[in-house]
């Protein structure tokens, strides 16, 4: 149902972002105060009022996040498309245990808004295929997943 407005995620969106899944994560830009729109796959959902997520430690969302720790993320699932806020905490300036420099977030949810306009529904979710060598890719998914998925013993 459009507009319904949850303090928590619903255990069908639950269930989506204990995955690796296609997000939007929305911030305020650090320099023009306007709005910072990135996609980004790591996050996963710790409990239905906790969500965290890695980004590259040079991005320009972390020096966002810590202008302003507000934050948005958009997720397209569940026949739906879903904006779901509130305040991002820094759990760790670098991940240990990935190979990257990534910096991993706590989004402690304030609000889930279903924002699909009246009289429709999202008959196809987003796809994406990673681009570089499948099994590198792999590899680098399965450890960074591994770390956020560690996070429960943060709430």
């Amino acid at each position: 149902m459009p507009n319904k407005v949850d303090t928590t995620l619903s255990n069908e969106l639950l269930t989506l972002l204990k995955r690796e899944q296609y997000v939007l994560l929305s911030t305020i830009d650090h320099e023009t105060t306007g709005p910072n729109v990135s996609a980004i796959s790591w996050l996963y959902a710790v409990n239905e009022r906790s969500i965290v997520f890695a980004v590259d430690s040079e991005s320009r969302i972390v020096k966002n996040i810590r202008a302003n720790d507000e934050i948005t993320i958009t997720l397209i699932g569940n026949e739906s498309t879903y904006s779901i806020g509130g305040k991002a905490m820094l759990v760790e300036e670098r991940m240990e245990g990935v190979p990257l420099k990534l910096t991993k977030y706590m989004l402690q949810i304030k609000e889930v808004r279903d924002v699909m306009f009246y009289g429709a529904k999202m008959s196809v979710e987003p796809a994406y295929e990673k681009t570089y060598d499948p099994e590198a890719a792999a590899k680098l998914d399965r450890s960074v997943m591994s770390e956020l998925k560690k996070s429960n013993a943060l709430t």
